[in-house]
């Protein structure tokens, strides 16, 4: 559709001009387009940002699931080395703050495990959901983020969570 057009357009750039390729006086005149060719062009232009622009939001949401899906195992890591230096994995009272701050009970700290002076906050700029011991048979604890509703629901569909 775009080629016809395209090729629409430039046969009368061709017409405008004469055969020797000079313009003569009833050319100079039909130099402009039509108020129909300016609305035609705006009409396509609006139908391919309306096809473009969902898709192109789709993926930003699926890249931001997908970095949720990384940190997650990322802090997972973090949690592996703390419960090896510590002798467990922090309680849920805790909570991911023990990767920052030494807690009272732990002995062999050797934190700060993470960057910075604050937990850090999943692909939505909202604090994961952290419990130890987890309510998920077969894991040690329940890593979680809210994903894109935000849902606070502990059974949520949209919970992105660990795998181990």
């Amino acid at each position: 559709m775009l080629v016809g057009i395209a090729l629409t357009f430039v046969g009368k750039m061709k017409q405008r001009g004469s055969v020797s390729g000079k313009a003569n006086a009833a050319t100079v005149a039909d130099d402009g387009f039509t108020l129909l060719e300016l609305l035609v062009v705006i009409a396509i232009l609006g139908l391919l940002v309306g096809l473009v622009a969902p898709v192109a939001l789709r993926q930003l949401g699926g890249a931001r699931v997908s970095i949720a899906q990384q940190s997650i195992e990322r802090l997972g890591s973090i949690l592996e080395i703390y419960k090896l230096d510590v002798g467990g994995f922090p309680t849920t009272e805790q909570g991911l703050q023990a990767l920052i701050i030494r807690p009272t009970a732990a002995q062999r700290w050797n934190g700060p495990y993470v960057k910075g002076d604050a937990v850090p906050l999943d692909a939505w700029g909202r604090p994961y959901i952290y419990r130890s011991p987890s309510q998920r048979p077969g894991r040690d604890y329940d890593l979680c983020s809210k994903g894109d509703s935000g849902d606070t629901g502990n059974s949520s569909p949209e919970l992105i969570c660990n795998a181990s």
